[in-house]
């Protein structure tokens, strides 16, 4: 499970990013706003302040892969404005958006930059009548706001501020309404009491902070025992999601909406539902005849029980999260972000079964030291968990006394008081449990226990299918690691490092290759190569051509020749797969390095004096396409102080960056501190890619100094 890396000691940038999205809100006439942070060395975006919406609304967003197919994570990832201009665009483009919040609007989203890495990203809302494009003034506020932001998180973190931000966003207030006179709101309030129409307000939260005497007869309740509370969860009548649902699409969208319901035993009443920046006035009247005529009534929800409407989108979420889950962590981390604010547990943990133990895969709002002694239980123990499992049947506690009557040796964490453990059983083998609790206790009301069985069901299935991704995850990292240089020999009078860097999320195999040979005491030989595709062929074809290059490298043949022999080969074998190769013989003696190239992206070098350029080679054709294709061989001097990287092209194709703006960005790493160690530069470059946009290829990188007289030692 993701965890947030550790605390920075300064203050997080609160007040001035609360600044920032309320002139985004304020300059672009939006309705609702969210600013999110990504912390240094996260892949995680976290929301971090939030405007016209409460925060439960925008749980199931709280935390977002950079890898979601959610509109900020890919304006963060490709560094670029995401525009929405309807619910179709939304369906179409962002389906678990548009499962989640099923009502008309439009949405802009975009990151938060600063030099060559992103912050954050800012997402905007507005209601369907705007119009179906930015204006040139709206698409500027974005900008400056955006441009700010990245600015004011990169001067955060600098300083040592903490970026990531808790449980819960700040929550910006409502723009100010005009103060009224004390007459003018004596006589208003006189008014919306002797109206015979039933009236009343809802916060955005959903709260009744201002409710008529009319209103209260009609839906047969007081109206100070209505005060602060939901309507849905004070009148039994309406505990239906449909009602919270027609209050959520008021709010997001900000469009009037109405709904009927019938307060027992026969009395019909329409809701009509006018929202605004602040709140929803609701209009009640009562129907006679036909309601299906008056009001047309929406198309009705499943009950879900305890957590309504806001629970059945979380869930809908969590299901439509689960099909796009590929290991086992990523999972852990949708039922956690899902579940949890569905059904408020305060604690989850996952389990799974190796070798007749149980083991913690995930958990939150528990300690570490804890779930430590709850890890490596035998499945003989007397525990709920392991009952759990091994009889397939669910066990609900709705209390403590309840728990420890049934197990006396239960041990109770903090304060929890309600447990619920679930088995994980998928195609009739149970592969782990999950366990839910609660701060208070809790009845588990029979339509709540079918709906988190339903659940553990669904967890199940996605948990053995990301056990299986992650079986074989490892064997294609084992294969490809074995296909690679285990170490790099030693060749006296070069400092050399290497480093492989996989594009991140994914099963595939890299068919990246780089290899160092020793030819004799003043001579060796480099190449790196990248093979088309990203499967077990590629990486096949990979060892191969490795294999081939080392071999011609050895016979000592010049750097055009072991390329077109290695072509040779490849087209004989008939791959249907294409390579880049380059490769280079380099001249300690004579203090030069002779390159050929094979279309592979050309050597840097850093000068002793610090300076650095793209070596110029004449491109060639890719290996395996013609037999027949002859490549030139070109000298470069290659003195002592010097250093060589060889790269494949992941290195300087980032998506939103062009190929020679990325290229210069790596030679400027080179040059920031030209007396690195290889080793040091490796790791330099290494964090300028973790930093950029999101990679769609690996990188692989071999750096070479000729390190006579200089800081690197030879090995």
């Amino acid at each position: 499970m993701h965890r947030p890396g550790p605390s920075m000691a300064g203050p997080a940038p609160g007040p001035e990013l609360d600044a920032v999205l309320a002139e985004a809100v304020r300059g672009t006439g939006a309705s609702v706003g969210l600013a999110y942070v990504l912390p240094p060395g996260e892949r995680v975006l976290q929301i971090a302040v939030v405007s016209g919406v409460v925060p439960q609304i925008a749980a199931p967003w709280a935390r977002i892969s950079l890898d979601d197919p959610i509109p900020v994570a890919d304006a963060v990832r490709e560094r670029r404005l995401v525009w929405l201009s309807s619910q179709e665009d939304v369906a179409r483009r962002y389906p678990r958006l548009g499962v989640v919040l099923p009502y008309d609007f439009m949405l802009a989203a975009a990151p938060f930059p600063h030099g060559t890495r992103v912050w954050g990203g800012l997402v905007l809302l507005w209601p369907t009548w705007h119009p179906p494009e930015l204006s040139p003034q709206e698409r500027g506020v974005i900008d400056v706001c955006c441009v700010r932001g990245g600015a004011l998180l990169h001067e955060a973190a600098g300083r040592g501020a903490r970026l990531s931000t808790g449980d819960e966003p700040r929550v910006l207030p409502p723009p100010d309404a005009p103060e009224p006179e004390p007459e003018e709101a004596r006589a208003a309030l006189d008014f919306a009491r002797r109206i015979p129409v039933g009236c009343c307000a809802l916060d955005l939260d959903g709260r009744i902070t201002f409710i008529n005497s009319a209103a209260a007869d009609l839906v047969g309740a007081g109206g100070a025992a209505l005060l602060g509370a939901r309507p849905w969860e004070a009148l039994l009548w309406m505990n239906d999601p449909i009602f919270e649902d027609r209050y959520r699409a008021a709010v997001v969208s900000r469009r009037p909406t109405a709904f009927t319901a019938l307060r027992p035993p026969d009395r019909w009443l329409a809701f009509h539902l006018y929202p605004d920046d602040r709140g929803i006035s609701v209009q009640i009247t009562p129907l006679t005849g036909d309601p299906g005529r008056e009001v047309a009534e929406p198309e009705r929800l499943p009950s879900v029980g305890p957590g309504g409407a806001g629970a059945l989108y979380h869930l809908t979420h969590l299901a439509a999260a689960l099909t796009e889950t590929a290991g086992v962590g990523d999972v852990v981390e949708a039922v956690a972000d899902q579940l949890v604010p569905a059904f408020g547990p305060s604690g989850l943990a996952l389990l799974t079964v190796e070798e007749g133990r149980l083991r913690v895969i995930g958990h939150r709002g528990y300690s570490g030291q804890f779930m430590d002694s709850v890890d490596g239980s035998p499945l003989t123990a007397q525990t709920p968990n392991v009952h759990t499992l091994t009889d397939g049947v669910p066990c609900f506690f709705g209390s403590f006394e309840e728990l420890r009557s049934a197990y006396p040796g239960a041990v109770r964490y903090a304060e929890r008081d309600a447990w619920a453990f679930l088995p994980l059983i998928a195609s009739g083998r149970p592969v782990g449990s999950m366990v839910l609790s609660y701060d208070h206790a809790r009845p588990f009301p029979p339509a709540e226990r079918a709906i988190l069985t339903s659940l553990a069901g669904l967890i199940a299935q996605a948990l053995d299918r990301a056990r299986l991704y992650d079986t074989k995850h490892q064997l294609a990292h084992t294969l490809q690691t074995a296909l690679l240089p285990r170490s790099l020999p030693g060749v006296p009078g070069l400092d050399v490092a290497a480093r492989y860097l996989p594009a991140g999320h994914g099963m595939e195999i890299g068919g990246d290759f780089y290899d160092l040979i020793r030819c004799d005491d003043t001579t060796a030989a480099a190449t790196i190569g990248d093979v088309q595709g990203h499967n077990i062929q590629a990486a096949a074809l990979m060892g191969q051509v490795r294999t081939a290059v080392h071999a011609h490298a050895t016979a000592g043949a010049a750097p055009s020749d072991v390329l077109a022999r290695t072509n040779r080969l490849l087209s004989d074998l008939e791959p249907d797969l294409f390579t880049s190769c380059l490769f280079a013989r380099l001249d300690l003696a004579g203090h030069t390095a002779r390159m050929a190239t094979a279309g592979h992206p050309p050597p840097l070098i850093l000068h002793p004096d610090g300076r650095t350029e793209a070596v110029e080679l004449p491109p060639g054709l890719l290996l395996g396409i013609d037999p027949h294709s002859a490549y030139s061989t070109v000298e470069v001097p290659f003195p002592p102080g010097t250093l060589l990287l060889l790269h494949t092209d992941g290195l300087v194709e980032t998506a939103g960056t062009g190929i020679d703006e990325a290229t210069a960005a790596v030679r400027d790493c080179l040059a920031r501190a030209p007396d690195r160690t290889a080793d040091e530069h490796a790791d330099a470059l290494v964090r300028h890619a973790t930093r950029a946009a999101t990679r769609s290829d690996d990188v692989a990188l071999l750096l070479i100094r000729h390190a006579s007289g200089t800081p690197g030692q030879p090995r």
